[in-house]
Formats: C-alpha cells, structure tokens, sequence
C-alpha cells in the first residue's frame, strides 16, 4: 500500500506553495467522495413520469391529445350510426349487433389500441402500491369497455360488427379536458376562479348527458320505432328540460329503462352541480370577483385600499373624486380585507355607482389580491389608515405594509399614502403623496389660536364645491357664506393664462393686485420653471415671467370661464366707450362674477375715472377732514418702499420692549432652530428659543421648585393671554402645534404661554388659569376609540367641550372630531330654535347632494371645531391637484420654503375703516406692505330666540305684534352682502329669530299663553341654572386661594356668529373687529447683504448653541 501511494507524483512546488496560502492540504490526503443527486429520477419510469404527469406542458400536450382521440371516436360513432341501415330480423339481434363498416373499424381500432395502451402506461405510472383501487376507477372501466372489444376483433374477426358503446367516451373527454384546463393554467401561472370551473362542469356535464342519452335510446329504438339521432336529440332535451312535448317516446322496454336511469342520474348529479355553483356564487359576492385585465388595459381606475369601509368613508371618496369631471369616466376598485357591509353593498346597487364602483375582498399584501385589482395597470392606489383604530400605531404599521406591498407589485403606480402618526411618515417616504393626520390636525389646532378659523379656511379651499350652499336660505350671511366657500385653489401657467398673461414682466403684488380688481381672482402663489418649490406671495421683488406657474383662488378654474369684452359690445351698439366707475348705478366687477358663477368679465378700460376715485399718495400737510388715500402698487418694486422693518432685528426689538418687558419672566428670546426634532421627517422652522435650556423641574406650573415657586398661572404674571392645550398624552405631534405659534415671524410681544394639561379635572383647569385664557384646546380622544361603534369615537371630546362650554361661556374652545356628523352636538342647546333652524337647512344641503352640509353649523363656520375627515379630501384632491398637499402644507407653517411667505391675520379697526371696502384694502396692503389677503372672518350680532343670553324673561312678549307691523320693512332689509353698517344690526336680527321660528314651527299660528309662559318658566330655569354653575366655580376657586375676578369678566358672548369669506368682492364692506387672513411676504427671501451675515452669524451661534443642548427642545 505505501508503494502504491509512493507511485502518486507530487504536485508541482508552485501549486503546493498555492494552496499552502489558500488553506488547503487536501493534495496530502484526497478522501473526497463525488456524489450525484436525483438519481432516483434518472431511471426509465421517473423520466416517462416526468414526461407524462408531472411535466406542465408536456402533460398538457398528452391530455390534449388524448382528449382529440375521445372526440374522434365520438365523431366515428355519429358516422357509423349515418351510414347504418338496420335490417328487419330479430329484435334482439339488432341491439347486440350493428352494421359497421371497413374503413370505420379500422380507424376505430386502431384508436382503441392507441388509448388502451396510453391508459395502460399511464395506470402503471400512477401504480402506488393497491392495485385494486387503479382498476376499479370509472374511467379505466370506461377505457377498457371502449377499447377491449375493438382490439379483440383483431384476432377474431366474426366480432367486428358487435356493438361497442363507444359514445361513452364523451365522459372521457369530459375529464382529459378538466385535466387539460388545469395544466394550462399550471402552465402558464394564472389561477382561474372557481366559478368559471364550476360553470364549464356543469355545462359538460349536461352535454354529456344528452349525448348518451341521445345515442343510447336511438341505438335501442334500433329494435323498436327507429328513431334517428336528431330525434333522440330532440326526445332528450324535451325530457331533460321537464317540457315533455310527448311527441316523440321510446317503444321497447330497454329504452323505457335507459330513460328512466338518466333521469335518475340527472337527478342526482345536476342538482349537486347547481347547488357546488350557487354556493361559489355568493362567495364570489363576497370576494367581489376580479376586475379583468381586459378592462383595466382599455379602461382607466384607481384602487382604494382600506382596512375597514365605512359608508361615510365611501361616500366622501366618490362625492369629492366624481366631483371633477375629468374623471368621471374612471372606475373604483375598492380593495378591502373584510366583508362588504350591508350599507355599502345597497350604496354599490345605486345605478350610478354601480357601474362605477367595483369591490373586491382582499388583501393589500397578497400579490393574487393585486393582481385581482389589476393594480399594476391603475392610475393610482389610495391606501387610508383606519383612524378609528384603538391602537393608532398599530393602524400606521398596517398602511405603511400595504404601501411596501403596492410598490413592491406595482412599483409605476402613483401612491397617496394616509399616515396618522408623523414618527411612521419616514417609512412611506417613496410615496408620491403623503398625508399626515397629526400633523395636519395640530398645526390647524395652533393656527385656531392666532388666525382664528383657519380650519374653516382650509377646509372650504379643499373641498369641491360650486358655491351654491345657502342660496335658498332668508339669511344674508348664509348666502354670503355659502357663495364664498365655492372658491378653490386652481393654477395655470401664465403664458396660457387670460387672468395673468398680460402681467409678463410685472412684479408679483402688481399682478395679484390687478388680477383681483380686473377679474376677482386671488393670486396667492407661484412656481418658477426650474424650481419644484411652490412660494407663497414671493413678495415684489418676483417678477413674472411667461413660463411660471400661478396658482389662484377663485369660483372656478380659467378654463371654465367665458369672457365677455364689454368694449366690443359697446361699440356694437353704438354707445360710448366708458369705465367701470362711470355710473353709480353699475356693479363692480367681482360682483358680477359672483353672481354669474362661472363667467369672468374682461374690462379693457377697468380704471376709474381720474375725478371720482383715484389714489393718490396722502399729503403731508393734507387737511384733517380729507380721507385719507392709497398709494398705488407698482410695478416693479421699490426696495425703499416694501417691507420696512426686519422681523429678524432682535435688538431694535429689545430696545422697544425693554422698558415693558422688564421683571416679567421668560421675556429673553433668541431665534433659531429647535436643537432636536422628535420626529424623521420634520421640517426645519426658525423659531423663538429660550437663550438658555430651562430644567425639567420648572416646566410643572403647578408646582414650585428650587428656581421657582409659583404654583399657579396667576403668580407668573403672564402679560399675554394663555393658550391651554388639553391633551391625553404628549405626543409627537405636539411639536407641530407649539412650532407655529413660536415661529419667527411672529412678533415677540404677541406670543402666547402655552399650558399643556394632561388631566383636567376642575381644580387643575383654575390652577392653569382658564380665566386667564384665550383659547382651550381639545384633543383627547385616544382612549375612547372603538372599532366596534366608530362614531362613539369623539363621544368623550364632545362632552368634554360641552362642560367647559357651561362652565366657561366666553372661552374660545376649540377641538377636532373624526366624524363631520357629530358636529351637530357641539355647544348643544336641545330648545334652541335657531340650532333646530340650521340642523333642517343641513339636511337641506346634503338632500341636494352638498359635500359641505355641516358647514352651517355655528361652531363649524367660527372655527371652533372641524373633522379630520377633511384631511381624505385633501388626499382626493391631490389626484387631481398635485399641489394642494404643498399650498396647505406651507399655510399651515408645517413646511418654510425660502421665499414663500406665511398665513397671518390683522384686525380691522376703527383706524382702517376710512379703507371702505375690500378691494382698497387689497391695494392699501398691496402697495404698502405687499400682503396678500385672501379672506374675512366676520363676527356679527346675533340674537338667538330661547338661548342662555338672555337676561330678561319678556324677550318673546309682543314679538309677533312687531313681526306683523315691521314686516314691510324686513322685506326690503340686507339685500346685498356686505353693505350693511351697524345701524342694520336690528333688522338682521329680527328677521334670524322671524326665519327661526318659520322652520322650527308645525304651524303659523300665534303661540298661546299657555306656551308663552312655559317659555318664560324655561328661560327662568336656565338662568337660574347659569347662577349655579357661576356659583359652583367661584367657590372652587375661593378653595384654591384663587382670585375670583377674572371669572366674574367672562360675560356670555353667544348673541354673535362668526364664519369665514373665502376672497370675497372687492365691494364687501369692511366691518369694525373683522379680521382680514393676509399672506405675508417671506422677510429671509430679501435681506441686504449685511443683515444676511449677520443671520448666518446668530444662526451659526444657535447651531453652537444647539450641539451642546441635545437632549431637549423648549420653545
């Protein structure tokens, strides 16, 4: 043995040293073993399996020919049976023999011997051990009747004309094609749905049945009447289909007995048949079949994946996407993991969604579902989160797997992704479009406090809607509303434009100005053509340029305008070609276009004439009386002129403020940006910070610590007013509501304390200084989220609000609601007539098919209260308005773009109400300051019949002498929208109280002593009840060792209404307290050099600052 291993050569040096290096010595002693697998499928009966049965494609190809040899001999029967021509002899001799031809026989055997042997093969192949069970299978019974007495007729050939009942064969054919079918599809991947297979069964089955009853009664009738093939045909469907005509019937017994076996088999097998098929019928409801690929290729849709489908949730998705009517010839594929409800399924039988709207049981994370949905071919994939989901992280784990699933499938679909918790945005980055509720809801909440009713603001500008509410309505200020909350946000490029082309080269404030005086359309932003960023008023020193884009509000986009040149017409008519302002008697322009709808009027002559209303620069030494004038806007900035002050210059700040702001505490600022974001995804905003980190223990306030011992919001002595937050928990979110309110651009002397109450029992709500509050807001329905009932949701939010709305009349509480319906129940009043007044024109309003129906309610039009709902329309619109995400994202202060400016608000005084009306105030802040406002908050007097405002029991005494004597006069009152000063106060608010009693009342006539005085008892009770609930909060207080006479300030203010007007005419009248929504120019996007260097300087000190304080952010 060692000679042998002395005869091996050794390996060359240069390989040894090689696979030295490499480890391996395997050269020395070489044990290795060469294994082969799958050998066992090497061998002749694997390879023939393999060929025959397990192979897809070559097994389709041997059922299909398989299949054409059972057809083949179904066809040679029908053949032989036409060329046969039966002889009168015995009976039974006619039955066990036929006349078969040469040529026939030959073909027939030769087709028996082929399948005989194919099933002999294919029986050994499938042979696992009991050979019984192999032979006494129907169909090797059938092959063998089929094909043994052919092959025997070889070797004797006195059987060739014996009959053979080759017609059986057709059940053979029925089962080589269900196997065919089958591997076809294996084959080339595709599953068929189980009630196509179902269907194609019982169709067979039935063929079959007539097919042997046919050829088995013409083949006995031999013997008897001599039926032919058509005939037992015809005999079988009569019978089959329970007609039983008579006309043809069988003759001998052994026909009778056929007849009666096949209606027994029929019996048995087609009502399994039909039952297997009814039963895959209602599944398929319930999984809402597939959208075809047919469809999807030659049709457009969309894809709706949610995880729960509510009726609300249905109807605001199709209401607000059919809304536009570009796509109204798009389908909706609604895919979701349960069951269709029993109101959604009645909504999808409506004809006009039921041609349009296709449910599908799935889920999002199956790629078959997807492929149902056809998801790879549709325009876009909404994918919601279930808000009413106890655990909202949880909701958010699921959305974000269903948008990995759609881009994973589909990676060409655009996604619109809904998020509710901004820490999970990061992971749905990839997504076009991105929604997050938190985020939306807090900046909304903060931006209540200083602008108020910027929810209303934002949600009328997102919704689709035509300006038509309240046009019924006796109310003044619901028709002016309702007309105003038709505005939205469209854009157009400015070289196509008609609105803004003519301002191609002009400054930004210029043709915002112009634009809303020539045609009553509000120019709030642009985007240049080289820059993705949209900007908000970019100020005067933008100028236009023919290939940027303008985004406006108005009633209606561009393209559906008609202009109407009015010179044209004038010189038609041979009249003069005159102004605008030439007759007193003539509307301005924006009026028209309210009242017209969707029609624009081009003026070519739209200034006024020189010696009625130019403006002109006031004088300096003008005399007293004269009204003031206003500058005219230019176009192309003055440098000088715009933009005065430095909203970044904390010294000339400090210097004017320091004698005010000396002891108070917290007075020192800086600005910068927070040290630490507590969330991926936030965007940077410079904001005012504390020079210095406060510790942790001075952030309780009511409780003191070694630097401080004030327990209470009185002892800070707070200079502005508080701005309470009442929360469960301090969530992430809670960053996109402090951010806006301390944003740089808010003036230091005007930011408001901010007091988080994480529990709010009494004691903790006097503690915080609710007396000393300007707003309360509510967001604490976390805990009460039910999936079970989803509309008891925002029950502990409502009546929370309810409480401190009793307890606290005059505090401005303001809150969100998951469900638009339940705003009915804010500041409830059950007696009201007034509230049940609005609650009938609400179901007015969405009889008529209005998405905004709860826009009337009080509380909705102040902006106390709004729906995250708001924010699936939002997601809706982008599909067709890529940039409303953006346009509301940088209102909102959650985004600060370089160069594009903020929402803010100024208050009309008695000062500013020389400017008159709406457009001057336009071009005063235009050419002043280059803001550009884009609505009103009014707040008007109102009185409200059977309310607790009331401090006199005889308000209703005599009310129906005076309805009756002044009606002449109430008839002619406020007939135009905004022109009516205060001395129209009266009127307005007897014909309110008049319209509620109108609708609140079955009857017109006159209420009976009997009603007047449980009235008067009624009004007694809720005043004494207001006494009580004064008394029950002075005492708390006195218990506390808190002051009381900040309380007994807090009157009742609840005989006034307030509600927003979204670009209203340049005629409205400006009120005195109305406060005007402004967009303010960015002050960073045109800062002189040195003020730039000097921002860097205190930026770069803030970031210094903000790397040694990481851990914690205050603002």
């Amino acid at each position: 043995m060692a000679e042998v291993d002395t005869e091996v050569p050794p390996l060359p040096p240069r390989y040894r040293f090689r696979d030295l290096l490499l480890g391996d010595q395997t050269f020395q002693n070489d044990d290795r073993v060469q294994v082969e697998f799958y050998v066992n499928e090497n061998t002749f009966k694997e390879r023939l399996k393999l060929f025959f049965i397990k192979n897809q494609r070559s097994s389709l190809r041997i059922r299909l020919f398989n299949f054409s040899l059972k057809i083949l001999t179904c066809a040679l029967y029908i053949v032989r049976v036409s060329l046969d021509n039966p002889r009168e002899v015995n009976p039974w001799d006619l039955i066990f023999w036929v006349n078969r031809r040469v040529p026939v026989w030959a073909i027939q055997v030769t087709v028996a011997l082929i399948s005989f042997l194919e099933t002999m093969l294919i029986t050994y192949l499938s042979y696992k051990g009991n050979i019984w069970e192999q032979i006494f299978q129907i169909s090797f019974i059938l092959e063998m009747i089929n094909t043994v007495p052919f092959i025997i007729t070889i070797f004797w050939h006195p059987l060739k004309n014996i009959f053979v009942p080759v017609f059986l064969n057709c059940w053979l054919a029925k089962g080589a094609l269900e196997n065919m079918i089958n591997d076809f599809h294996r084959a080339i991947q595709r599953t068929h749905s189980a009630m196509f297979n179902q269907v194609f069964i019982l169709i067979c089955t039935l063929l079959c049945l007539v097919f042997t009853g046919a050829c088995g009664i013409q083949h006995l009738e031999r013997a008897g009447k001599q039926l032919s093939l058509f005939d037992s045909f015809y005999f079988c469907i009569v019978t089959f289909s329970t007609v039983g005509y008579g006309d043809v019937t069988p003759q001998i017994w052994p026909s009778k007995l056929l007849v009666v076996i096949l209606i027994c088999v029929a019996l048995v097998v087609l009502p399994l048949q039909f039952e297997e098929l009814a039963y895959l019928w209602m599944e398929s409801q319930k999984l809402g079949g597939n959208y075809s690929r047919h469809r999807a290729q030659t049709e457009k849709h969309v894809v709706l994946c949610v995880s729960s489908l509510k009726i609300d949730l249905l109807m605001d998705f199709l209401n607000e996407f059919y809304a536009h009517p570009r796509l109204q010839d798009y389908y909706v594929v609604i895919l979701c993991p349960t069951e269709i409800d029993i109101q959604v399924r009645r909504i999808l039988q409506i004809p006009l969604w039921s041609q349009r709207v296709i449910y599908l049981q799935g889920s999002a994370l199956k790629d078959q579902d997807l492929m149902r949905a056809k998801m790879d071919d549709a325009e876009a994939c909404f994918i919601l989160s279930s808000r009413n989901e106890v655990d909202r992280t949880a909701a958010d784990h699921q959305t974000i797997l269903r948008a990995w699933a759609a881009k994973d499938f589909a990676p060409n679909c655009p996604l619109y992704v809904q998020i509710l918790k901004p820490e999970n945005k990061f992971h749905v980055k990839f997504a076009d479009h991105v929604v997050c509720e938190e985020e939306f809801k807090y900046a909304m909440l903060a931006l209540n406090c200083v602008c108020p009713a910027t929810s209303t603001l934002v949600t009328l500008l997102v919704h689709t809607s035509r300006g038509q509410e309240g046009q019924l309505s006796p109310e003044q200020w619901q028709r002016t509303y309702g007309r105003c909350s038709g505005n939205e946000v469209y854009h157009i490029r400015l070289c196509d434009s008609k609105f803004f082309g003519e301002y191609d080269g002009k400054s930004f404030t210029y043709a915002s100005f112009h634009a809303h005086k020539k045609y009553g359309v509000c120019l709030i932003g642009v985007k240049r053509e080289d820059n993705k960023s949209i900007l908000l008023n970019p100020g005067p020193r933008h100028i236009m340029a023919a290939a940027d884009t303008c985004y406006y509000i108005n009633i209606t986009k561009e393209e559906n305008s008609a202009f109407i040149f009015k010179q044209e017409e004038k010189h038609n008519k041979g009249l003069p070609v005159t102004g605008l302002y030439d007759a007193p008697s003539r509307l301005p322009v924006h009026s028209i276009i309210a009242s017209m709808g969707t029609v624009a009027i081009d003026l070519q002559n739209p200034d006024p004439p020189e010696e009625n209303s130019k403006l002109t620069l006031p004088t300096e030494n003008g005399a007293g009386s004269r009204r003031p004038s206003i500058a005219p806007v230019l176009e192309i900035a003055d440098s000088s002129a715009i933009l005065p002050c430095d909203l970044l210059s904390d010294q000339s700040e400090d210097e004017t403020n320091q004698s005010d702001e000396e002891g108070s505490v917290g007075s020192d600022f800086v600005k910068g940006y927070p040290p630490n974001s507590p969330y991926i995804g936030s965007s940077p905003t410079l904001c005012h910070l504390l020079p210095q980190k406060a510790p942790f223990c001075c952030l309780r306030l009511d409780k003191g610590c070694t630097h401080s011992s004030f327990e209470d919001a009185k002892a800070y002595g707070f200079k502005n007013k508080l701005i309470i937050v009442s929360a469960e928990m301090a969530g992430n979110g809670l960053y996109n509501f402090i951010v806006p309110l301390r944003a740089y651009y808010r003036p230091r002397k005007e930011l408001n304390p901010i007091v988080l109450l994480l529990d709010y029992p009494l004691d903790n709500l006097l503690q915080c200084g609710i007396i000393y509050a300007d707003n309360l807001v509510v967001v604490d329905k976390e805990s009460t989220m039910s999936a079970e009932e989803d509309y008891m949701a925002d029950a502990k939010t409502i009546v929370n609000v309810q409480t401190m709305f009793r307890l606290f009349p005059s505090l401005s509480i303001i809150t969100e609601l998951t469900h638009p319906s339940n705003m009915r129940f804010m500041q409830f009043r059950a007696k009201d007539c007034y509230s049940l007044a609005l609650s009938k024109l609400e179901k007015i309003e969405r009889d008529k098919g209005s998405n905004l129906a709860f826009m009337f309610r009080l509380p909705f039009a102040a902006g106390r209260v709004f729906s995250i709902s708001m924010l699936d329309t939002l997601l809706y619109q982008s599909f067709v308005k890529d940039y409303m995400i953006a346009i509301a994202r940088l209102l909102l202060g959650l985004d600060t773009t370089p160069g594009s400016g903020y929402l803010c608000a100024m208050k009309i005084t008695e000062e500013d109400l020389w400017i008159r009306t709406y457009g001057r105030l336009f071009q005063k802040l235009c050419s002043s300051s280059a803001e550009i406002p884009i609505g009103i908050y009014r707040t008007e007097s109102h009185m409200f019949s059977t309310s607790e405002s009331q401090v006199s029991i005889n308000v209703d005494q005599g009310m129906e002498h005076r309805e009756r004597g002044e009606s002449w006069k109430e008839k002619t009152a406020h007939r135009n929208s905004t022109t009516s000063d205060q001395s129209e106060h009266p009127l307005l608010r007897k014909k309110s109280m008049q319209w509620a009693r109108r609708l609140s009342r079955k009857s017109t006539k006159p209420s009976s002593r009997a009603e007047r005085i449980s009235q008067q008892r009624l009004n007694l009770y809720r005043r004494s009840e207001r006494q009580e609930l004064s008394e029950l909060v002075k005492n708390r207080m006195k218990h506390l060792g808190l002051p009381t006479v900040g309380y007994d300030e807090m009157n009742d203010h609840q005989n006034t209404l307030s509600y927003v007007l979204i670009n209203p005419p340049p005629d409205t009248m400006l009120e005195l307290n109305d406060i005007v929504y402004i967009i303010r120019s960015d002050p960073l996007a045109h800062m002189p050099e040195d003020s730039q260097v000097g921002q860097a300087r205190t930026t770069r000190n803030q970031q210094e600052f903000c790397t040694e304080t990481r851990d914690e952010t205050h603002l």
